[in-house]
């Protein structure tokens, strides 16, 4: 029996039919609908059959697709080679081995619940042919029949394979019993999928797309740029193994339930074949200008395909880009056009109308299909997608929509580019709203699939193989265009941080000029809609040339295209906006404050304007998740920042009196989590306990068995929650980081956390070194581990149930969800007295393990500022200041300079604006400066004093003033050898190299080397009539060369940091 699962768990021991074990409630479920469809369409799709045989041949290691293997599949779980199944009404027959009677018995009851049908199973010798049991089964059908002469359906396509099946094909030919083939049937009850077996595909296309994102085209990317020399078998093998080995791509999913569909495809040279059944010959990939690349890879997920193909151009003729963004538009059309109720020919007329309008000269060279059904099967042809299928399209299918131009001349007389073919290939869900493009990750945009030499190399013809060869002053090398056209990731930084210091500038501007220093949470009551203004006319809204979502930070406003325009809504009217992403396909949902709502009341100019119109909510999709991600980030960042600022008042900095806890009925689910240890703990002197946390209707309760050990945790008063599960600490925890501050025990706390110990943190001493080996050893390793996953899977169970139950309506203001650290951009430092492993989270700075805890909400920080960083320095420091000038500034100190580069990239990305300076800077009167002086701040440019590279300016005017400084006692130098001076210390010539080298040594020599040598300098020449006024004037002379800075030293020299008044 094959071993290809199909969402079914297979015990880690035991022998036989055992090791197997098939989901009864699956079963049973899909039995039923099954039978169903065939007594629905009996007459019209299943031939009128009154059985239903269905035979699966023996295994076989070439990769064949048959509708028998997929019902084993669907229907039980695993295929089951070499096995005969007969389906009546009353009966459901297994001829078979004795081993696979064993599992298939435990079906019987199911059966005969879900369809009233008994299962009889006959065990096949192993030296029998089995003619004796068919003549049983062929009995059975005659009697379970009503009519005379019996119709028996069968898949007439699939040539019966193996001694079992011939046998049955001859009992069946002589049995004068009619016969009608069931294909039809088949394919039209396996097209439509449930929601198991969506979840399949989908996450064989996960697979698939992270295959060629992350593997293909890194590989083809470094080959083309070191210029290597691989075949296209290499290619395909090396993408096999990627595909069997799902880590090699960053994928989570588990090897052993996946596969390969077929064996990867490339193509180059100008030999292509874009038929399914194409394979990658033995031919170096060329990449040579004008090239093509074509490449498909298929993956599966339980035995559900997926499929994906796109077109590499390398620096692609006109004739070239022109036929790939006509297939780019056609391939787009076809997927838009599989809309529930359509006609399966939409898909592909729509692409033909694309190509029609766009490049009629192109339609011959058009592929005659737009693609197949996918599933269980590669290709389901009952649903191709060609110009003649009439076939209706229906919610929950799945297709791989695969079309391309075959055989496209080039205007180029080289053999491998002269002709060429383009393919995309996507896997696509049919719902009913939308196409679901699974693999739309792997963008298909030209921006992304082209690719050029370097430019300077555009103009050169190409070389020959042994001018390549030859050593050249400039050797030639292709590169990408990705690497001449974007910018530098610290270039991008810099460019971000320039436009952030200037929003920061104008916020901070602001928030002083409003007499405030504080921060809020943002919770606080939105203004009334007669203050929200976001443009006093039309004209002051901002031209777009392109219709997308828009954020406008000056003005606190988002414009949204609408109907052909865009629209301004003040940030203050969005109550939320969200995002979901399906791979590369997002959809952004904005809900808007509507007054007169439960959590929305009428405000004194909603109430003057009742027949006024408001918008509820509005959803856009968009193809770009990167963008779409990008707005959602900004609107939230700018909503939150307006709502900090605008409910100042309401921020709760003491303790006030919590509501009373609605304790959960009998109804709710039960939310718990037991054997839970708590921080801070209670106190006292006797012996701490364990407790248990509950979930009730408005807030959390935690309790002991000691009746004064409770605390009472209410979802309005959480500001943060965090789940931490164990992955290199000891324990999991639940962390809540709250608004006000309660009382445990007799502590007073604004965070309290509950966490469960994953292993024993104490080894006893005594116990000796043992080896690595020893067998004791690795059971206990084995048992720690299990432990450590049950908890953490304890803790993520109850996470999910309290997240579901947050997101019902009357929570949907509070804004609350667990949030998770994320464990790659964590970096060491010391936030107290001991060191730590830092991590953030999407909207903390958190360290949850050691105590105290540290947690930093980053709408509440004004800047970062990144201190003692300079060449040579093994750690750095970090000091957070907060918006709050009132409140202390926070420092982590001792910061590896490894993590500086990481730790700057995440601020970038979370839009916190960071400064960088060589020393420690004392924060309390630069806070109180600006508190005093705001005016004065924001007039000197606001933060801008702790630019480092403004400074630099600064410092280097300082030091040339430093060069006019000369002691007292010494002889003024002329202007004309001032200037002569400077010419000779901006220009370098070939003639200073000898001075320079000879000066090399008098550079940063001391006041007390340079006296005794010019002491005895003066000894050495004898000079006893010279006086001492002259001596002391050689010697000032000499200190002052030496220690005049020469210009050409500044770019190495650290700076000197401006004073701030």
């Amino acid at each position: 029996m094959a071993d290809r699962s199909n969402g079914y768990t297979k015990p880690a021991s035991g022998g036989g039919s055992g090791a197997y074990k098939i989901n009864l409630e699956n079963f049973s479920k899909r039995l039923k609908a099954f039978y169903n469809h065939w007594r629905e369409h009996k007459s019209d799709l299943w031939g009128s059959s009154d059985a239903i045989v269905v035979g699966t041949p023996p295994t076989s290691e070439d990769f064949q697709y048959l509708k028998s293997s997929a019902l084993n599949i669907w229907l039980v779980g695993y295929e089951f080679p070499d096995t005969i199944m007969v389906f009546m009404n009353k009966q459901i027959h297994f001829l078979c081995s004795q081993k696979k009677a064993n599992l298939l018995k435990t079906l019987k009851n199911s059966a005969k619940e879900a369809v009233g049908a008994d299962v009889v199973i006959h065990v096949k010798a192993k030296n029998d042919d089995g003619s004796a049991l068919m003549e049983e089964i062929l009995q059975a059908v005659r009697a379970q029949t009503v009519s005379d002469s019996p119709v028996i359906g069968y898949i007439a396509k699939e040539v019966p394979e193996g001694k079992l099946l011939e046998t049955w094909s001859e009992k069946l030919a002589g049995s004068a019993l009619q016969t009608s083939d069931v294909t039809n049937g088949f394919s039209d009850f396996f097209a439509v999928k449930d929601a198991t077996e969506l979840t399949c595909v989908k996450k064989a296309a996960y697979l698939t797309s992270c295959v060629m994102i992350n593997f293909v085209v890194p590989k083809l990317e470094k080959i083309i740029d070191e210029e290597k020399r691989v075949s296209h078998s290499a290619l395909m093998e090396d993408t096999e193994k990627a595909i069997l080995d799902p880590v090699k791509v960053k994928s989570k999913l588990k090897a052993e339930n996946v596969d390969i569909c077929y064996p990867p495809i490339f193509q180059s040279g100008g030999k292509f074949d874009l038929r399914p059944s194409a394979s990658s010959n033995g031919d170096d990939l060329y990449y040579d200008s004008k090239s093509v690349i074509v490449c498909a890879v298929g993956s599966r997920y339980n035995s559900y395909c997926s499929n994906i193909a796109r077109t590499f151009l390398i620096d692609a003729t006109a004739t070239q880009s022109k036929a790939y963004e006509v297939l780019l538009k056609a391939h787009d059309s076809a997927i838009a056009a599989l809309k529930p109720g359509s006609k399966v020919c939409a898909a592909y007329q729509a692409a033909v109308a694309v190509v029609e309008k766009e490049a009629p000269e192109l339609l011959p060279n058009l592929m005659k299909s737009a693609g197949t059904g996918i599933g269980l099967e590669f290709r389901e042809p009952a649903w191709n997608l060609n110009a003649k299928n009439d076939r209706t399209i229906k919610a929950g299918m799945v297709f791989n929509v695969s079309l391309g131009f075959q055989n496209l001349q080039a205007e180029t007389n080289n053999e491998k580019t002269e002709k060429f073919s383009l393919l995309l290939a996507d896997t696509v869900i049919v719902s009913e709203r939308h196409p679901d493009v699974l693999t739309a990750a792997c963008s298909k945009a030209v921006k992304d699939v082209a690719y050029s030499f370097n430019e300077d190399e555009e103009e050169e013809q190409p070389r020959t193989k042994s001018e390549a060869n030859a050593s050249e002053a400039f050797p030639s090398k292709a590169t990408l265009r990705s690497d001449n056209q974007e910018m530098s990731k610290e270039e991008l930084r810099r460019q971000h941080q320039a436009e952030l210091a200037r929003q920061k500038n104008e916020e901070t501007a602001r928030r002083l000029a409003g007499g405030g220093s504080g921060s809020a949470d943002g919770r606080g009551p939105a203004r009334t809609s007669n203050e929200l203004v976001a443009y006093k006319n039309t004209n002051d809204i901002p031209f777009s040339r392109e219709l997308i979502i828009q954020v406008d930070q000056k003005n606190e406003a988002i414009l949204l295209p609408i109907y052909g325009i865009m629209v301004p809504f003040h940030v203050s009217t969005v109550k939320s906006v969200t995002s979901h992403q399906d791979n590369r396909t997002c959809t952004i949902r904005i809900i808007f404050n509507v007054p007169g709502t439960p959590f929305s009341p009428h405000d004194a100019n909603s109430l003057k304007f009742q027949g006024a119109i408001y918008l509820k909510e509005i959803t856009f999709r968009s193809k770009d998740p990167r963008h779409s991600s990008e707005v959602v980030q900004q609107i939230k960042t700018l909503r939150r920042q307006v709502a900090l600022r605008e409910s100042e008042r309401a921020e709760r900095a003491t303790l006030v009196t919590q509501e009373k806890l609605q304790l959960s009925n009998n109804r709710m689910k039960s939310m718990r989590v037991t054997d839970l240890w708590i921080r801070p703990s209670f106190g006292g002197r006797g012996r701490k306990l364990t407790g248990t946390l509950e979930a009730h209707v408005n807030g959390f309760r935690y309790s002991t068995s000691r009746p004064d050990e409770r605390v009472d945790i209410m979802y309005g008063n959480v500001k943060h929650a965090f789940f931490q599960p164990a992955e290199r600490e000891m324990i999991t925890l639940l962390h809540f980081h709250l608004h006000n501050h309660i009382m445990v025990g007799n502590k007073k706390t604004k965070d309290v956390q509950f966490y469960v110990e994953v292993m024993d943190v104490v080894q006893t001493l005594g116990g000796g070194r043992r080896s690595a080996l020893d067998p004791d050893e690795i059971e206990e390793e084995q048992r720690e581990r299990d432990r450590k996953n049950r908890i953490n899977t304890e803790f993520q169970n109850f996470v999910n149930k309290v997240n579901d139950h947050w997101s019902q309506p009357q929570f949907k203001g509070m804004d609350l969800e667990f949030d998770m650290p994320l464990r790659e951009l964590g970096f060491y430092g010391v936030p107290h007295k001991a060191s730590a492993f830092i991590v953030p989270t999407s909207s903390c700075l958190v360290e949850l393990v050691e105590t105290p805890f540290l947690v930093v909400t980053l709408s509440e920080i004004e800047i970062v500022n990144l201190e003692r960083v300079g060449l040579g320095q093994k750690n750095f420091d970090m000091t957070i200041v907060f918006k709050d000038f009132k409140r202390d500034v926070l420092r982590i100190d001792s910061i590896p300079s490894a993590s500086l580069d990481g730790i700057k990239e995440w601020l970038d990305t979370t839009d916190l604006k960071y400064y960088e300076s060589r020393l420690n800077l004392n924060w309390r009167p630069i806070l109180k400066t600006i508190t005093d002086d705001p005016e004065k701040f924001i007039e000197d440019g606001g933060w801008e004093f702790l630019n480092m590279e403004a400074s630099d300016s600064d410092t280097e005017n300082s030091e040339e003033s430093d060069q006019g400084y000369e002691p007292s006692d010494v002889e003024p130098v002329s202007e004309s050898e001032e200037e002569a001076s400077d010419s000779e210390s901006l220009v370098e010539s070939d003639e200073e190299d000898d001075s320079e080298e000879d000066s090399e040594d008098e550079k940063g020599k001391t006041w007390e080397e340079l006296e005794r040598e010019a002491s005895n300098a003066d000894k050495e020449k004898g000079d006893e009539s010279d006086s001492e006024e002259e001596r002391r004037r050689r010697k000032a002379k000499a200190f002052a060369k030496s220690h005049i800075p020469d210009r050409r030293d500044f770019k190495g020299a650290p700076p000197k940091r401006p004073k701030f008044r």
